[in-house]
């Protein structure tokens, strides 16, 4: 892609990051077009796409580990203004002569930070605030001519910059959701010291994706989509229905591991929304049979991505058995399969230039190699929060754009043990008080996501109705988040864990205690498993 030439350009160096999509939103958030090109591209190609400012990502790698990522220092001396951010700053710091050290002590999540000297690029921001940091490593001496402009209790250079080559770092993440005047330090960086021009505004993400499903599937591909009851999958079939219309049709798998009511839900009001063509799949047996007796959480994605395609493969029969194939049939098989895959799962299954494979998602990393269809993902990268705006210029009722995140493999990676009919009723129950609980309390805005934990393999003693009992404990997982690439632990009122607790170990007889999760993301995922 080349910018337009009305606007600058602002090239995102991934280092591997989580967060490396996230900074070239947060650019385009400032009004200013942004790409994302991997470390691997040379600097000379780089700088051929004359941008107006660089930014170097994050990344999982210490700068001193044998194949880390690197990076050209001839970049430093092109002229063109660069923002190092964790990982991206201590390289910079590195490479013009500064000290990057290992200090034995690491800082995850989030941190106080002191500003000694604002200077430009922390200007207008609190001397004390708190930032999201995630490394292990810490720049111990800027480069010279760089003034520095924060610490932390562990780190002694936190951020720096040297306005006459307009270059400048800090050792956080400005862009996550949890760095307190982070988009303000990114803004800094981009209007006053690179003197990026604030002209861009976000361009239809629906027509382009319209525009490019058309080109992808032509004049007569059919399409098959699969429903999960989430706000992904259900948003990418409205995109691609909007694109070809009666060659698509959607198929919701009932596999068995689905929250309490969802299957009526989804016959319910995505139908009622979208008139679209929807065909019910009942395979719990399918499901729980090839579950069996597995408790690794990477084999049971792997299994649930395997089974969803055979689902889906068999389906098309029925698919076809109702579509108007013509004269000679030609052109009419259904070769395309649609999924709302987000761009979190690609990085999160290691999609990403030297990202870390931190779990399989069914639908990116646990697809079997003799796939018979082509894959149709509208929604690949874009994150959960730009889903919902799409789903709502597509006219999407609220109870669908709004609903909380919901993973594929559904309940089955919510119970920590091997997956049973019986455990998946016992995490229904307390899955199904949680949730109407914080309904009742008016919190469903409030929190990103409220997983409910099993352990199916843990049993405690508790004491009700006067008598001993050995039973399940359940972990309540409440978060907040932006889009998942970060989260932390949602400050859900007292009273309202209470009622939760006390109606589930009423309510749930195989279940006698009520934990809550309060890890923070990184170092923990949202989902358990």
């Amino acid at each position: 892609m080349t910018a337009p030439a009305e606007h600058d350009l602002v090239l995102v160096v991934d280092f591997g990051a989580q967060y490396a999509q996230l900074i070239a939103r947060r650019v385009r958030e400032a009004r200013v077009y942004s790409e994302i090109v991997p470390h691997t591209m040379p600097v000379a190609e780089i700088l051929e796409r004359r941008p107006a400012a660089i930014i170097l990502s994050g990344g999982p790698s210490s700068v001193y580990a044998e194949g880390a990522p690197a990076l050209d220092n001839t970049i430093f001396d092109a002229g063109v203004p660069v923002f190092g951010m964790c990982y991206g700053f201590q390289l910079m710091a590195q490479g013009l002569g500064g000290t990057v050290a290992h200090s034995g002590a690491r800082e995850y999540g989030r941190t106080p930070v002191t500003v000694t000297a604002p200077g430009t690029l922390l200007a207008e921001i609190p001397d004390a605030h708190t930032v999201w940091m995630s490394h292990g490593d810490s720049v111990q001496a800027a480069p010279a001519g760089f003034d520095v402009l924060a610490s932390t209790l562990t780190t002694p250079v936190a951020a720096f910059e040297n306005i006459d080559r307009r270059l400048a770092g800090v050792q956080w993440h400005p862009e996550v959701l949890h760095t307190e005047h982070g988009q303000k330090v990114l803004e800094h960086f981009l209007h006053d010291i690179a003197g990026c021009r604030p002209t861009w505004t976000m361009v239809n993400i629906v027509e382009e994706q319209i525009d490019r499903i058309r080109e992808q599937m032509g004049p007569h591909g059919r399409a098959i989509c699969g429903l999960s009851g989430g706000v992904d999958s259900a948003v990418a079939a409205a995109v691609v229905q909007r694109a070809i219309g009666d060659r698509l049709d959607c198929v919701f798998v009932d596999h068995g591991l689905l929250r309490k009511g969802e299957a009526e839900q989804v016959e319910r009001d995505f139908v009622a929304a979208t008139g679209v063509k929807l065909h019910v799949v009942d395979a719990e047996k399918q499901f729980l049979d090839a579950l069996a007796g597995v408790s690794d959480p990477e084999q049971k994605r792997k299994i649930i991505g395997r089974e969803f395609i055979r689902t889906f493969e068999a389906a098309e029969a029925d698919v076809l058995a109702g579509a108007d194939l013509g004269s000679d049939g030609e052109g009419h098989k259904v070769a395309f399969l649609v999924q709302g895959t987000l761009y979190p799962d690609v990085v999160e299954s290691g999609g990403g230039a030297g990202t870390s494979n931190i779990k399989s998602h069914h639908n990116v990393g646990g697809l079997p190699d003799d796939l018979e269809f082509e894959l149709v993902e509208p929604l690949r990268t874009l994150f959960k929060d730009e889903v919902r705006l799409v789903g709502e210029q597509l006219g999407l009722p609220a109870e669908i754009v709004w609903r909380h995140p919901f993973p594929g493999p559904g309940l089955a990676i919510r119970i920590i043990g091997a997956v049973t009919r019986e455990r998946l009723d016992i995490l229904r129950e307390a899955d199904a008080i949680a949730r109407e609980e914080l309904t009742r309390a008016g919190l469903d805005r409030d929190i990103w996501q409220f997983p409910v934990v099993l352990l199916a393999d843990v049993r405690s003693v508790g004491v009700q109705g006067d008598g001993r009992t050995y039973g399940h404990p359940v972990v309540l997982r409440p978060v907040t988040s932006e889009d998942a690439m970060t989260a932390d632990w949602a400050r859900i009122p007292y009273d309202v864990l209470e009622r939760i607790s006390t109606r589930i170990t009423n309510e749930v007889a195989e279940v006698n205690r009520v934990a809550v999760d309060i890890t923070s993301k990184p170092p923990g995922t949202i989902e358990w498993e």
